[in-house]
């Protein structure tokens, strides 16, 4: 006859221990994880506008040399008429659907006039401002949030006519030196081939929204982004939009929403919003919380619907 011999409770215990021991530095471990991948900064490039100035200044150099001409410059756009801003409050829809949304008219002489900023002057991952504040230190007299690059690692990233990430992953939009905008699959080029071209600025969120003049199909099935952390674009949110009626002649759009007195819009309805302004070309931007506008220093619209303005990664801004 066998008999069974219970396990001692100190063996017991020290299992318990164990597994909860087990456990706790897993917790740890994401923890320590997602304060890296969504918190820590990560800088890349710092003095960004620095970076940019030297760089600016090797071109002029390489060109008094006879080598390749060198792109325009701030300093050379400088000389040219300062840019037409026209800001206008407007709505979109009617009853408990409607959305007040935003529009910067924006008239250049030239489009290096219309300029990307980073927070802190920095590039690189979880490097946040307000808009308004990085508008400010750049004396924007107009901004908006860009694409909040700092979110993800991917993308093409050219700001200023400077390479500052080369990871295609999605549509993108680059606005070219000639003051034209188009949209374009990333992975089907690079950043170099791009800025070889001429590119002046890339955005990279999306989708784009209006091309040729005419909305895109199937935006309001697209999702930007599936890494952790990434909230869905659909439904009716706050939105934040760029679209080129003309050569060096753009709307910057931003919609509110989530609050009773805006509901926000979709995606198809902001390329309808953009179309109606007479965009041929048109590129959504990161939006919700981030959607912000600023003009002659002030906020203009209800950030979040409650006013309060989210750190983001870089803006877009005309002096």
């Amino acid at each position: 006859m066998t008999s069974t011999i219970p396990a001692r409770p100190h063996r017991l215990r020290r299992r318990i221990v164990a597994g909860v021991a087990t456990f706790l530095l897993v917790l740890a471990a994401i923890a320590a994880w997602a304060l890296d991948r969504y918190v820590v900064d990560h800088v890349e490039v710092a003095h960004a506008s620095a970076y940019e100035a030297e760089l600016a200044a090797a071109d002029a150099a390489s060109d008094e040399n006879g080598d390749d001409a060198a792109p325009t410059t701030t300093e050379d756009a400088a000389d040219e008429d300062a840019p037409d801003v026209t800001v206008t409050e407007r709505t979109y829809g009617s009853g408990s659907d409607q959305a007040t949304y935003y529009v910067a008219d924006v008239v250049l002489s030239d489009i290096t006039q219309l300029r990307s900023a980073f927070a802190d002057d920095a590039f690189g991952e979880n490097i946040v401002e307000y808009p308004s504040d990085i508008a400010a230190e750049v004396g924007a007299a107009l901004a908006i949030n860009g694409d909040y690059y700092g979110f993800r690692t991917t993308g093409i990233e050219i700001r200023n006519g400077v390479v500052y990430r080369d990871e295609p992953a999605r549509e993108g939009a680059v606005i070219w030196a000639d003051g034209t905008m188009e949209v374009y699959d990333e992975t089907t080029t690079s950043a170099q081939e791009l800025l070889d071209a001429g590119a002046w600025q890339t955005l990279s969120f999306g989708p784009a929204l209006v091309d040729d003049g005419a909305i895109v199909d199937g935006i309001d099935s697209v999702e930007v982004d599936t890494n952790f952390g990434n909230h869905s674009i659909q439904g009716d949110q706050p939105r934040t939009a760029i679209g080129m009626i003309d050569a060096n002649h753009y709307v910057l759009v931003v919609v509110d929403g989530r609050s009773s007195t805006s509901a926000g819009v979709t995606l198809t309805e902001l390329a309808q919003i953009m179309v109606d302004l007479g965009a041929t070309e048109a590129y959504n931007l990161d939006g919700g919380g981030s959607s912000t506008m600023v003009s002659d220093g002030t906020v203009v619209n209800v950030p979040g619907g409650r006013g309060e303005e989210r750190g983001t990664s870089d803006i877009l801004w005309v002096g």
